[in-house]
């Protein structure tokens, strides 16, 4: 409990039940997680929307960032240190990459993407690399 309460101090977030139990179901996962698969869990106790609102602040404050995905939805990802520079930044421009076989999408944390020169007039926003193939789990 005192970890949590020292992550949302850190975070500048109020500490309320439906963040932690949010916060609980991610540091529970090795992988992203749709708005779906975070509701699931918590259907009972918090409303859809109520969870979507929760979401969007943790990805404003940089406790989790978004994770495209190759059906056209958003997944989310907690942080970790390689994500966030001091000043909460988000600095999460590694590959993620989803597995074919389970369909779970993880960040390889330690893949960065390369910095790509654009055209004159062209400003980057943002960079998403999606790899797809056969996790480390799976390929046993």
């Amino acid at each position: 409990m005192s970890d949590v309460k020292s992550i949302f101090k850190d975070y500048k977030l109020r500490h309320t039940d439906c963040r932690e139990e949010i916060l609980d179901v991610f540091t529970s996962k090795t992988y992203a997680l749709s708005h779906a698969d975070v509701e699931l869990p918590l259907k009972d106790r918090f409303d859809r929307v109520t969870i979507y609102r929760t979401l969007k602040t943790f990805v404003d404050k940089g406790l989790i960032h978004k994770v495209l995905d190759d059906e056209g939805g958003v997944k989310y990802a907690i942080c970790k240190e390689s994500c966030n520079s001091v000043d909460r930044q988000h600095h999460h421009e590694h590959v993620h990459f989803k597995c074919t076989t389970c369909g779970l999408t993880t960040c390889l944390d330690h893949v960065i993407i390369p910095n790509i020169i654009l055209p004159e007039g062209y400003q980057r926003v943002e960079t998403n690399l999606l790899m797809q193939g056969v996790c480390k789990t799976c390929s046993f």
